[in-house]
């Protein structure tokens, strides 16, 4: 059996996330022809080549990139290892990489993760918002503990990934209180020809807003068009349009943001989900967030998990 030295993978691994051997020598604190040694004869021993010279960095090739990728993993579970099994030093919180869907309601989001504050343990959230296949890749890699996003992720890579229902909700129509007072009456046909922020096309969300407005006949004024909900509630609370948010934080969204509900939509849901990879030693934070979202936010039963 062929063995590799993982001294060098260790190496490489840092030469590629620095993206020189100067900048590694010095988070390594070692010389930079002991890194380059460590290296070649790395390449060595797996017979292709790692990196490529673009200019002055280095960057991985097509074989480096499959090395790097079971070189991260290697080592994050080897640190997870250590954390589980020696323990952590007292008054050090658990860490939490959480990635976030770019579309999805900021408001919902930390409702999501407020259960994780509760742990009798001390937690360090720390959140990256992206696109879901950019961060299902960092979940996969384990660079991230848990990704939430509106749609059930379908990959075929060689970690299986695990798709948990949180829950779904209705859709509330949103607009400063003297126009949600005049709309109200008459919902949902009042709306028709009403100015309206919405979220961008090639969202779940909007999607099913457009199908409801041809259902039900109406043709907005489409006023302007956001990626970031938080962005596109503060347009509606200065009166720029109507606005939609989920039913389950209507509370949240009338006293943050100082509007009135013009309607409810029951027809248009918006689901959201944790995804997650399986994991030899599992995450108190993770098992926290499915339960207290689950249980307090969406009243949805445990049971709404499957394997992709």
């Amino acid at each position: 059996m062929e063995w590799v030295n993982y001294h060098h993978l260790l190496y490489f691994r840092t030469v590629a996330r620095e993206g020189s051997i100067t900048r590694a020598s010095k988070v390594l604190l070692l010389a930079q022809p002991t890194i380059s040694g460590q290296i070649r004869a790395l390449e060595e021993t797996l017979g292709e080549k790692l990196f490529a010279r673009q200019g002055r960095n280095l960057v991985l090739t097509e074989f480096g990139r499959i090395v790097y990728r079971y070189a991260d993993e290697i080592f994050a579970l080897g640190q997870e290892m250590t954390d589980v099994l020696k323990g952590r030093p007292s008054g050090k919180p658990m860490r939490l990489a959480v990635g976030i869907a770019d579309l999805l309601p900021k408001l919902v989001i930390y409702r999501i993760l407020a259960g994780a504050t509760e742990l009798p343990e001390p937690v360090q959230l720390i959140c990256h918002e992206d696109k879901p296949e950019q961060l299902v890749t960092a979940l996969q890699m384990h660079g991230l503990d848990l990704v939430l996003t509106d749609a059930p992720i379908s990959t075929g890579g060689r970690v299986k990934v695990y798709n948990h229902l949180l829950g779904s909700s209705a859709i509330s129509v949103f607009g400063t209180p003297d126009v949600a007072a005049k709309l109200r009456k008459k919902f949902p046909q009042s709306l028709d020809g009403a100015p309206m922020l919405l979220p961008l096309e090639n969202s779940l969300l909007r999607r099913s807003l457009d199908h409801w407005f041809s259902q039900n006949d109406i043709r907005p004024k489409i006023v302007a068009e956001f990626q970031d909900s938080a962005l596109l509630k503060t347009f509606g609370a200065s009166g720029a349009g109507l606005f939609f948010a989920p039913t389950v934080v209507e509370k949240d969204v009338r006293n943050t943001y100082k509007v009135a509900v013009v309607g409810r939509i029951e027809e248009v849901q918006e689901r959201f989900y944790a995804v997650s990879v399986e994991r030899r030693f599992k995450n108190a934070a993770v098992s926290a967030i499915l339960e207290q979202a689950r249980q307090n936010l969406f009243q949805t039963p445990a049971n709404q998990d499957e394997a992709a």
